[in-house]
């Protein structure tokens, strides 16, 4: 499988990487309800002999047990992906969510990702959020500290605007955006592309699919029937008027997918793959059937007249 450089690193990866947010399961503030541990293996090993050689996850998914999963899956393999993860989320007792940059406690954090991960050191150690504010310089300091002590061998950052990357970039640039991207959500395209182009700063984007609203899976029964703990009931893309409209666009999506033998998943994650600043597409997987329905958008692309086709029908059907 073709692979592109990341960034500044020496890391090669395939257009797709192995999403572990919903691995995470229920229980938490951003769950996605009761998720079955052994098909979450499945699914990884299924992902990794289909040819993908990352995977995506971070300390407070599940609060700890999305990387607890991804490192049963890897344990015992002789030939292991590249592993990303990331800190600045901490939970007590409570399970409350809380936001830290502090030096010690990103140190904490790191230490307890390396336990669950069973690995000796993380490929890409991302900063999930840019909170609290004044922390991050501090927080960014100890990630360049553990880069030079070999904790990890990469850093990067996740859901930071263009001013807090100019801000990071003083100190070190880092290796990589992850911000959410799909054709519903652009608003990377004014100008954090251009700021990563400029700076040779690799973009992995999250969501490709929002959250399986464009896998061709969803409905308005499926939706129904979600568990109170997932979190995706409470965002607008799943509510009315926009979840409408949004089913509207998955067949529009299965109609070009079926000319080429795709599914509408595919031609979502393709199409965010479409621009050449976007290194890589992270996809969330649960199943080996779900890593079937997606395997193929890592070679498909969208022709111009296709992606105009989508472009019209977004135009012709604004929310």
């Amino acid at each position: 499988m073709q692979t592109k450089k990341l960034g500044n690193s020496d890391l090669h990866i395939t257009p797709i990487g192995i999403g572990a947010w919903a691995m995470g399961g229920g229980g938490w503030q951003f769950g996605w309800g009761p998720q079955d541990d052994d098909a979450s293996v499945r699914a990884i090993h299924a992902a990794l002999d289909a040819g993908l050689n990352w995977i995506d996850t971070a300390a407070v998914y599940g609060l700890g047990h999305g990387e607890e999963v991804v490192g049963r899956a890897l344990e015992g393999l002789s030939r292991k992906p590249y592993v990303f993860t990331k800190c600045a989320r901490v939970w007590g007792e409570d399970r409350q969510i809380g936001k830290s940059l502090k030096r010690e406690s990103v140190r904490r954090e790191c230490e307890e990702s390396l336990r669950r991960l069973k690995v000796d050191v993380i490929d890409l150690y991302q900063m999930h959020w840019p909170e609290p504010d004044e922390e991050v310089e501090e927080g960014w300091e100890t990630l360049v500290r553990l880069k030079e002590e070999g904790k990890v061998r990469w850093i990067g950052v996740s859901n930071f605007s263009t001013a807090h990357l100019e801000r990071i970039t003083g100190i070190e640039t880092p290796t990589s955006l992850q911000p959410p991207y799909n054709i519903l959500r652009r608003e990377i395209e004014s100008d954090q592309l251009r700021f990563c182009r400029a700076n040779n700063v690799g973009v992995l984007v999250y969501s490709p699919m929002q959250s399986g609203l464009l896998s061709g899976r969803m409905s308005k029964e499926r939706l129904a029937a979600m568990p109170d703990d997932d979190h995706r009931q409470r965002t607008p893309y799943f509510q009315e008027p926009q979840f409408s409209r949004n089913l509207a666009l998955v067949e529009l999506m299965r109609a070009i997918g079926a000319r080429h033998g795709r599914t509408p998943g595919e031609v979502a994650i393709s199409w965010t793959l479409r621009l050449p600043e976007i290194t890589g597409a992270i996809v969330g997987i649960r199943s080996v059937e779900q890593v079937e329905g997606v395997i193929g958008a890592a070679e498909f692309r969208l022709a111009e007249g296709e992606i105009a086709e989508l472009e019209g029908f977004l135009a012709a059907n604004p929310v």
